[in-house]
Order: structure tokens, then sequence, then C-alpha cells
């Protein structure tokens, strides 16, 4: 059985196909989020470290750091980026004890996360195209790690799952004239928008049952991109996950995090209320409010998607008596019902004499 083994200093996460859902935590990315880059350029980690405990509290069981900004002082991230990757997996892995994966497309960058990382870490990625896999299987080898593998080469991304299978099949038998054994090859096999391409979610069922069965690797994917562009997002996302875990997939790079409803929302919503003529409590407080207007939170919490996974871990047998499950949805004890049992009593049942 194909098991991929993380490590942090203190904690093993296992990829595999008899194993729980790996969710990879990828929140700590500049990409696409201007004020995240501006306080990296900064100096300023205060998201950072909210972040990486936000998702670790969520249910991430590895978590992305990607160090991709481009200064505005220095636009060259060969020189930038390497120094960035270094301190943030410092910060990050100082903060809590999961196992991280390096993610950058500077080689330099990828070297400095890897010298940096205790444990045995996921490094993110190589993909098919020649001059990546000579610079990164090496590093792959050279540190013994894991190493996500993207089914793209030098052609660029092809619509064509074959063809994606055969790109996956070339990095997986490259990686082995290096001496990578085929469970330490994470293969995302690129999962398109499905508003774009109508056959997308089938193709990647139909791509990780052929990866599994034929190749006996893991695979991974970035889990949003299949709702990419569409109205309810989370609704797709939660659909999609369980189908893919049925498939044979085994990761997810993924935000495992619900965010907060921003107070500007809030306003907005009580604004409509108002002018609706509802009359509300008084000092009604906005987590009440929103609760009860089914807005969210004014809390980070785990997302729809968590339950999504967790559901369908415990359902093929991937945890074990429905622990976790049950765990995360049980509600809490009210104040001074702590250790009391059925019917509020301490000690639970009462014996008789």
């Amino acid at each position: 059985m194909t098991r991929t083994i993380v490590e942090s200093k203190t904690k093993t996460a296992i990829i595999g196909f008899d194993q729980p859902f790996c969710v990879i935590g990828e929140r700590i990315n500049p990409t696409g989020r201007k004020k995240l880059a501006a306080e990296l350029e900064a100096g300023d980690f205060s998201t950072v470290e909210k972040d990486a405990l936000a998702q670790v509290a969520a249910g991430a069981t590895v978590l992305d750091v990607n160090a991709g900004v481009v200064y505005n002082s220095n636009p060259n991230p060969n020189e930038t980026e390497p120094p960035l990757m270094t301190r943030m997996i410092e910060l990050v892995q100082g903060l809590v004890d999961v196992p991280l994966c390096i993610d950058s497309s500077v080689p330099g960058a990828l070297e400095a996360g890897l010298e940096a990382a205790e444990g045995r870490p996921l490094l993110n990625s190589v993909t098919g195209e020649e001059d990546r896999l000579e610079l990164v299987l090496p590093l792959v080898k050279k540190y013994n790690v894991p190493v996500v593998a993207i089914s793209n080469d030098d052609t660029g991304i092809s619509e064509d799952p074959d063809v994606r299978f055969a790109v996956a099949k070339k990095i997986v038998e490259r990686a082995a004239d290096f001496g990578i054994p085929a469970h330490d090859i994470v293969v995302d096999p690129l999962v398109m928008p499905i508003g774009a391409m109508a056959t997308a979610g089938l193709q990647v069922f139909t791509l990780v049952r052929r990866l599994r069965e034929e190749l006996g690797v893991n695979t991974t994917c970035g889990a949003s991109n299949i709702s990419f562009g569409l109205p309810n997002r989370h609704g797709i996302n939660n659909a999609f996950l369980p189908m893919a875990m049925g498939a044979g997939m085994t990761s997810a790079i993924m935000n495992p995090v619900a965010l907060p409803v921003p107070p500007s929302r809030i306003a907005e919503k009580r604004a409509e209320v108002a002018a609706a003529g509802v009359v509300l409590p008084d000092g009604m407080d906005d987590e009440t409010f929103v609760t009860l207007f089914g807005m969210g939170s004014t809390k980070s919490r785990a997302g729809k998607e968590m339950e999504a996974i967790r559901a369908a871990n415990f359902l093929t047998n991937n945890d074990p008596h429905g622990g976790e499950w049950i765990r995360t949805n049980k509600a809490p004890a009210k104040a001074g019902e702590e250790g009391r049992g059925r019917g509020g009593r301490a000690g639970g049942r009462r014996r008789r004499a």
C-alpha cells in the first residue's frame, strides 16, 4: 500500500490510500493577496502567523508555505525569495507542529526551505519540463523528501487527460532514474475549472483512478480550481472533494478555514434587516446576529469543505469508529456541566446500593 511520509520535528503525516485525507493548507501564499504581499515585503509576518494557527485549528494536516512575492524594491525573485522562504519556514514551524510543504518556482527558494525545515517536508513542485526535472529531482534525492509532481510539460497544460497521465508517468520514471521511489511522488493531475470545461470533474476522477491503479502513486490537487468563476463555490467544492476521495485522491491543497464575516457585511445586513422592519433585541452582538441570519461567524473556523472531508473519511472507514467526526461535531459542554454524564449528573449513571 502506497504511503508518503511527511514529517515535522515532532509530528508525522501519512498520505495514503488507507489513511485519512491529507489537507494541505494553502493560505500562506501571497499570490493574489496584495495585502499579504505588501506585508511580507515590509517584514510584517502577522498575517502569516494568523493563517498558520487558524489552518491548523481548522484541521490542516500539512501547511503549504509559499514565499512568491515580487518585491517593488527588487523584482528579482532569485535574490529575494530564498531568504524570505527561510524566514517564513522558521516562523511557521516555531508556531505549529504540523509538517510543511515548501512551495516555490524558484529552485534557490526550494533549497533554502529544505535547509530551514525540520523533519521531512513535502516539496512543491516538479513538472515534466526538462529544465525543471533537472533542477528539482536532484534536490528531492539530496534531501530525501517527497515531491508534488504537476502534470504539465514543455508543451504546457493539455486538456487531454491521456496526455496529462503520460506526463505524470514520465515524471515517475525520471524520478526512478534518480533513485526516488514512486511512493515519494504525489501527482497533481491538474484540475480544470468545471465552468470552462464540462468534463473537468469526470476527467479528474478517471485520472486519479489510473494514477492509483497503474502508477501506484498518491495524488493531490488545487481543490478550489474546480469551482473557479462560479457562484456558490463552496457548494461545488463540497461535492467535488468526497467524489475525488472516492476515486482515490489522497490529499488536496486547499483552504480549510471559513473566513470570518467582515464588519462591513454585518453592517450592510443590519441595515437591510432594519429597513425590512424587523425589530431585534437591544444589544444583540455581531456573533449572535450573523448566526441568526445564517451568515457564518465573526471568527475563523473550519469550513464546510472540512466537514465534507471528515464525513467522507468516516464513510470510507478512514476514521475508525467515527472518532474524529464525533469529536469535531459534539456540542460543547455547557458551563458547569463539564465531566457530567447522562442527565447532567456528575459521574453519569448512579449505581444502586
